[in-house]
């Protein structure tokens, strides 16, 4: 068959599928690669796409090597979560490679991630997609593209993040700090419709908490979830969020971790969540069913040690989808 996508690229690495019972993770996800004779694109459960972008970036960041070392980490994991007692096999993952960037060309590249979007919804209309960053700018682009694609419908947002993402455009352009203002201020979206969980400590200034309140986001420090409870405080989010919007799209920002636990993100900070906080905040995730789209950024392998952080974002995703298995019913 013909590769169905022109703005995608097959993804570098893959892996052969496992014959027997008990595969590996590298061995359950199918790769979609254009030489299959058919695809039965309805079958399909789950997408995932990867976006190689971090010149956007503020910081200086490879989060652009993220997808593929994501896929080469997943040799390491069972499709299988003991502690839920939950096999993740039933479900049809197909990863659909990587959207082709431009080497300097950030807005064609913005403009690419957008176009892989809307064709996803065109594709796999009744598919979950989770895409692999790449920076923070990404998520405006992926959002804008599901507007697009569903303009109908009312987009709130579940944003897991050491940051606000707030920061002027006049000021930094399309870049990782703006993704939310993007989609405040362009109408995507609705400020009210934004809830922010884990900012902490020194990394945001105050006219970002001072802007966030004028647009109505929602935000609930680390230290005021933790109090609450990060279970409580996640299941009030989703809840709050599913009473006025009709999708909810997680961001799941690798720099919410402290950096003791993610040693290569691009703008690590001390005194994040902890891997156990955030897989107990994206499985809740999963298994809400206005909970439609997912995005893992700002991971850059080649600042990251043992591949502590890149195996905590394959395990992010493998706990957001045993969510999502419970959610289907498998």
């Amino acid at each position: 068959m013909t590769y169905p996508y022109p703005q995608l690229k097959p993804p570098l690495f893959r892996w052969s599928r496992a014959e027997g019972n008990e595969p590996k993770v590298n061995e359950w996800i199918r790769t979609l690669t254009g030489e299959e004779p058919t695809v039965d694109f309805g079958s399909v459960d789950v997408t995932i796409l990867g976006i190689p972008l971090s010149r956007s970036s503020i910081s200086a960041s490879a989060a652009s090597e993220n997808p593929e070392a994501m896929r080469q980490a997943w040799k390491s994991f069972h499709p299988y979560h003991l502690e839920y007692d939950v096999d993740l096999t039933p479900l049809h993952v197909l990863d659909l490679g990587d959207v082709r960037m431009h080497v300097t060309d950030i807005s064609l590249s913005h403009q690419r991630i957008t176009e892989a979007m809307v064709s996803m919804r065109q594709h796999h209309a009744h598919a979950l997609p989770i895409m692999l960053g790449g920076d923070h700018s990404i998520t405006a682009m992926l959002v804008k593209g599901w507007k697009m694609a569903h303009a109908e419908q009312r987009i709130g947002i579940l944003q897991l993040d050491t940051h606000f993402d707030l920061r002027s455009l006049e000021d930094n352009g399309p870049s990782n700090g703006t993704p939310i203002r993007n989609l405040i201020e362009s109408g995507t979206i609705l400020g009210e419709d934004v809830y922010n969980i884990g900012l902490h400590g020194f990394y945001n200034a105050k006219s970002l908490k001072e802007y966030a309140d004028q647009a109505g986001v929602n935000y609930v420090t680390l230290r005021q979830a933790r109090e609450k409870g990060i279970s409580s405080t996640i299941q009030t989010a989703l809840d709050q969020l599913a009473a006025k919007v009709d999708v909810i799209y997680l961001t799941v920002d690798m720099d919410v971790l402290d950096i003791a636990y993610a040693p290569g993100v691009p703008a690590g900070t001390p005194g994040g969540m902890r891997t156990d906080e955030l897989f107990e905040a994206v499985y809740l995730a999963g298994r809400h069913p206005r909970v439609q789209a997912m995005d893992i950024v700002c991971l850059d392998p080649f600042r990251d040690v043992a591949l502590t952080t890149v195996k905590a974002g394959v395990h992010v995703m493998l706990t957001f989808l045993t969510g999502f298995v419970q959610r289907k019913g498998y």
